[in-house]
């Protein structure tokens, strides 16, 4: 059993990333894995002030809902990020997160594997891929962490619209799955 995170970052009621990252949630629930869903809507997440205190402290200096998910993201086997794709990159939000999570580059973190999905409504597989070396970026801050893979959800533009793409539900509950 693993300890699986899913961190929504859309703040879009009827998100189709979100929608997907649920079916994920699904999937590695049902491989018995112990699983937490957090969504970033309605947290206050500051903008990093590139202090670097927290590199000397392990945490954060500014006050807001970083400190309790960074807990979190330290402590999961897994991750699983959730993002719609705008102008052909992941959300502002989930951006904003990666950087605040600065006070976990150079600690103990248990995070393994690290996994992405998206929605964007270009149907292209390359429509991710800023968002996907982004969080490559990312990943290559933390040793003990690889890049996982990822799902595009693309073609999908409407609020809900991915509840009526099997194909994309599917490989969102596999991926949850086969963590």
């Amino acid at each position: 059993m693993k300890k699986v995170l899913i961190v929504s970052s859309s703040l879009r009621g009827g998100s189709n990333s979100e929608i997907l990252a649920h079916e994920a949630e699904k999937g590695a629930q049902d491989a018995g894995n112990e699983v937490e869903f957090i969504n970033l809507k309605g947290k206050d997440i500051k903008f990093c002030i590139g202090c670097l205190a927290c590199q000397k402290i392990h945490k954060c200096v500014q006050k807001d809902d970083v400190a309790e998910l960074l807990g979190k993201v330290q402590n999961a086997d897994v991750i699983v990020f959730a993002t719609p794709i705008y102008y052909y990159e992941m959300s502002g939000q989930l951006k904003t997160f990666l950087d605040r999570c600065n006070p976990l580059y150079g600690q103990d973190n248990n995070f393994k594997d690290v996994y992405l999905i998206t929605s964007a409504y270009d149907s292209s597989e390359k429509a991710a891929d800023r968002a996907i070396s982004g969080l490559k970026g990312w990943i290559e801050c933390f040793e003990q962490s690889r890049f996982a893979g990822a799902l595009v959800g693309g073609g999908i533009d409407e609020p809900k619209a991915a509840l009526e793409r099997d194909d994309l539900l599917k490989k969102a509950y596999e991926l949850g799955k086969n963590i």
